[in-house]
C-alpha cells in the first residue's frame, strides 16, 4: 500500500484549519500542517487536531510547499490542499487513486470542470485560470481547466519535476512541468465551497490578485523562454 503525505501550508487559519483536519478521511497518512509565519493560534490549533506542525517562516506559498515535502520523507504520495476548507478533504482517496493503481502520476483537482463551483471563484479567479489555461494548451498542449491547489502528485514525479517557485507561480510551475516531462496527468472535477472563514490572501485583496496574476504569467514566460532555449542547444548539439 503506497505511502501518503498530506502537506497543507497555513496563514492565519486558525478558524478554518480544525475543519480541514477533522474531515480527513482516518489512518490516510501522515498529515503536515506547514505554518507560514501565522499571527494567530494556527500552529497550536493545528497540532491540538492531530497534525504534524512544521514551521516555515519565510512567507510564501511555494516555500511553504517546499517545507512540507522535506518533512514528509520518503513517502510514495504526496497530497497538497489549502487550509481555507474550500477544498473538500474527504476526497483525498479520490485523488490519490489514479497514482495507487499506476494510471497516473500527477492528479489535479479542478474546481471549474463543475459548474456549480466554478461560479463560486471570484471573477478575477475565473479569468486568470482560463488565461493560464489557455496559454498552458496553446503552448504545451496541455487540456487543465483550472490551476486548483488540491492536488496528489508521486513522489518520483515530484522529484523529476525540479520544482523552483517560493510563491504563487508552484501551482502553475507544477502544471507546465508535468507537461513538459510527458507525465501521465488526471484531471478530476472537486466541488468548491465558498469561503466561511476570513478573507483570502489572494482573490479578495487587490494586491494579491496583482501580485499572483503577475507571478503566474511570469512563470509561463520563463518556462516558455527555457523551452525554447533547450530546443536551440538540442539543435546545435546535432550540428
Amino acid at each position: 500500500m503506497a505511502s501518503i503525505s498530506i502537506i497543507i501550508p497555513a496563514l492565519n487559519e486558525a478558524e478554518s484549519i480544525p475543519l480541514v483536519l477533522d474531515s480527513i478521511p482516518p489512518r490516510l497518512g501522515q498529515v503536515i500542517v506547514v505554518d507560514n509565519g501565522s499571527a494567530d493560534q494556527t500552529a497550536a490549533v493545528a497540532a491540538k487536531h492531530g497534525a504534524r506542525v512544521v514551521s516555515e517562516p519565510h512567507r510564501g506559498y511555494g516555500q511553504a510547499c517546499q517545507r512540507g515535502i522535506c518533512a514528509a520523507g520518503d513517502c510514495d504520495i504526496l497530497v497538497f490542499l489549502d487550509a481555507d476548507f474550500c477544498d473538500d478533504p474527504e476526497l483525498i482517496p479520490l485523488l490519490v487513486s489514479p497514482i495507487e493503481s499506476g494510471h497516473a502520476d500527477f492528479v489535479l483537482g479542478s474546481r471549474c470542470a463543475n459548474s456549480v463551483s466554478k461560479q463560486r471563484l471570484t471573477p478575477q479567479q475565473r479569468w486568470g485560470n482560463s488565461l493560464a489555461c489557455m496559454l498552458m494548451k496553446f503552448i504545451w498542449q496541455g487540456q487543465y481547466t483550472d490551476l486548483g491547489p488540491f492536488r496528489a502528485i508521486s513522489r518520483t514525479a515530484l522529484t523529476s519535476l525540479n520544482m523552483q517557485d517560493q510563491n504563487f507561480g508552484w501551482t502553475v510551475e507544477m502544471q507546465i512541468r508535468a507537461l513538459k516531462k510527458n507525465l501521465r496527468i488526471v484531471e478530476l472535477s472537486t466541488p468548491y465551497r465558498l469561503r466561511r472563514h476570513g478573507k483570502s490572501k489572494i482573490s479578495q485583496t487587490v494586491s494579491g490578485v496583482i501580485g499572483a496574476g503577475s507571478k503566474i504569467l511570469f512563470v509561463i514566460a520563463r518556462e516558455f523562454i527555457k523551452r525554447d532555449h533547450q530546443a536551440e542547444k538540442s539543435y546545435q548539439d546535432t550540428k
